[in-house]
């Protein structure tokens, strides 16, 4: 069935979509009408969803500050503040991390993997240093952090 003026005629009648079940209503295309449904559902779940994100956040895993993510592998405390390195599959992350954040003052982390090259953060921070990241799949790593003159390193680890 064709109506040259509809289209083709669904068994609703000519101007509904041929295999349409339900009209949609006066004045509303089907398309319309879906775009609508959609919309409220959005609308609806969406907000449900931010509110339950934080109750599923997994516990037992650190998150630190600035972008280091896994699990804590190593912190060494020193006068000053403290180096911070987390694993994570297979990369290791470090940041150091000032005890008094505040004033700007020259503040490093480095980081290497056995047979890597070392990265290195180095400037005037007021609260941290890094994040630094390698690839450390297999392999040991040694970390290092200072602020100002003071300084701790790991000596090799995550072997």
């Amino acid at each position: 069935m064709f109506d040259k003026a509809a289209g083709p005629a669904g068994p609703e009648g000519p101007g509904a979509p041929a295999g349409s079940r339900a009209a949609p209503g006066p004045g509303r295309s089907a398309t319309a009408a879906l775009r609508e449904r959609r919309l409220l559902v959005r609308l609806l779940v969406l907000p449900l969803l931010t509110g339950l994100v934080p109750l599923l956040a997994v516990p037992g895993t650190a998150h630190a500050a600035g972008g280091c993510s896994g699990r804590p592998a190593k912190t060494v405390a020193f006068s000053t503040g403290e180096l911070r390195v987390y694993k994570s599959r297979g990369l290791a992350c470090a940041v150091t991390v000032a005890k008094k954040p505040g004033k700007r003052r020259t503040m490093s982390v480095t980081l290497q993997a056995r047979g890597g090259h070392a990265v290195t953060d180095k400037g005037a921070y007021t609260k941290m240093a890094g994040p630094v990241t390698v690839s450390a799949l297999n392999r040991c790593v040694r970390a290092s952090g200072a602020i100002g003159k003071k300084s701790a390193s790991t000596g090799w680890i995550l072997c």
